[in-house]
């Protein structure tokens, strides 16, 4: 090799080392990059997750209708969320709305009729507007085996009927007082219950012969009542309705139960029971 030629050689060489040497920066640069973002992008994951974690108490007052269901929902919104708590007050519609109006401390109010959320609502003691969950309607319960052969609201009128009705103030017995009318029926029950579940109970424990009670509390007394459906009570079919309250102290967790009680898998509990889809 010439010496001309040995010199053009050692030139190249120079070269392509501060040129390997460029490309070997710019590739740890670039490697350095996508790890600083990787690591960006997880530490953004990881702080989201973080403040969408539920925790603490959810109080959720709802009809006495809805207590089987409700009590397996919260169960199951336990079991998604550990470190949540949902508590229950179920009773009549109208004395829970005036619980809350007189300012009784919840999160979540599902009612058995819109009439009784409108209480809520008008008080300003709702956080946004209501929305129907489910629906239900009315049946007859009678002793098991239905031993007085009632097979009509006009049946309830016999001589010697022990007939409990829930009270005209809450939703089941505003249902009732409509399809006894709409039907041109009369009756004088032994007793006036504040609630479906308490209008039931006599039944159940035969200190009455019958009782028009939905559906649901029906299925939900298996074998210790017998049912008997009655056409009238599709004239008188209940929205349910539920809504965030106003002053929910814990209402992240009170918006993702609402959400739970609206997905597949809460009105698949809620049609389970005898629903009616909304």
């Amino acid at each position: 090799m010439t010496t001309r030629s040995a010199r053009r050689t050692r030139r190249t060489l120079r070269a392509f080392g501060a040129g390997a040497s460029v490309l070997l920066a710019l590739s740890a640069c670039s490697s350095s990059s996508k790890s600083s973002d990787s690591t960006a992008q997880v530490d953004v994951s990881a702080a989201a997750a973080a403040s969408s974690k539920l925790s603490g108490t959810v109080t959720v007052f709802a009809a006495a209708s809805l207590k089987e269901t409700f009590t397996e929902l919260g169960e199951e919104f336990e079991k998604a969320h550990p470190g949540t708590k949902v508590t229950f007050s179920f009773g009549g519609s109208d004395t829970l709305a005036a619980s809350i109006k007189g300012g009784a401390p919840a999160e979540v109010f599902a009612a058995a009729s819109p009439t009784t959320m409108k209480i809520v609502t008008d008080a300003g003691d709702a956080s946004g507007t209501p929305a129907t969950f489910a629906r239900n309607q009315l049946e007859i319960a009678t002793l098991p085996g239905n031993p007085d052969r009632i097979a009509s609201l006009n049946d309830l009128t016999k001589s010697g009927l022990k007939v409990v009705l829930c009270d005209k103030t809450v939703p089941c017995g505003a249902a009732t007082q409509k399809v006894l009318d709409a039907a041109g029926v009369k009756l004088t029950p032994v007793s006036y219950e504040q609630d479906v579940k308490a209008a039931l109970n006599k039944v159940v424990l035969k200190e009455a012969d019958a009782s028009l009670v939905y559906k649901t509390d029906v299925k939900a007394a298996g074998d210790k009542v017998t049912g008997v459906e009655f056409p009238e009570s599709s004239d008188a079919v209940n929205d349910y309705p539920i809504v965030e309250l106003k002053n929910a102290r814990n209402a992240e967790a009170a918006k993702e139960f609402i959400a739970l009680v609206q997905s597949p898998q809460g009105q698949k509990v809620l049609t389970d029971a005898g629903f009616l889809k909304p």
